[in-house]
Formats: C-alpha cells, structure tokens, sequence
C-alpha cells in the first residue's frame, strides 16, 4: 500500500504542532525527562532543585506542559504534584512519525 503523499489534514497538523511548541524548550525537555524517569508525581520543589532554575519559571513550564497534558497534576493538601501522562508520551513518537510521513509503529494509535 503507497503512503499518501499529500500533507497531514489541518487539525491533526494543529493538535502535533503544539505538541512539538510544548517541547521547544530545553527547561520543559528536562521536566518531562525527569517526571518520566522518576515514574512518581513530584512536586513544584522538587522539580526546581532538579533543574535548578526558579519555582516560577518551572511553574510556567508546568503550565504549558499541563496544557497539551503531557504532564498531570493533582493536589495534595496546599501542594500540586506532577506526572507524566503516558498516554500522551506513547503518542508523541507516533506523531513525529506521522509528520515525517513514515508509517506509524506497529500498535500505534
């Protein structure tokens, strides 16, 4: 079966374009790295000490990734806890995939 060779339609281009914006910062890279690799919610202090940049500024990062739900958040008492969404995470190679007109990995959404 040939691929097609035209382009992504325009909501499907508009849906991975904020993935990939939502990632265009190495700040946010380093988050969704850390939240993946620890594989337990953590909260904003923790995330700050990890990539060594200020509670606001990760707070803003945390806000752009919650957006596209890359990550998660719930609150536990006064504090918000983060995680990774591997729902989204299991669908971003897909999507580069995808873009790159290269056929989604077997079981792929």
């Amino acid at each position: 079966m040939e691929a097609d060779k035209g382009p992504l339609d325009r909501p499907t281009a508009a849906e991975y374009a904020t993935w990939f914006k939502a990632l265009a910062d190495p700040t946010r890279i380093q988050i969704v790295s850390l939240l993946a690799r620890q594989g337990r919610p953590l909260n904003v202090g923790e995330i700050v000490e990890a990539v060594a940049v200020g509670q606001s500024t990760v707070s803003a990062h945390l806000k752009v990734l919650a957006e596209v739900r890359f990550v998660l958040a719930e609150r536990r008492g006064t504090a918000r806890y983060y995680r990774i969404n591997e729902a989204c995470i299991a669908c971003f190679p897909t999507a580069a995939d995808v873009v790159m007109g290269r056929p989604a990995p077997e079981g792929a959404r």
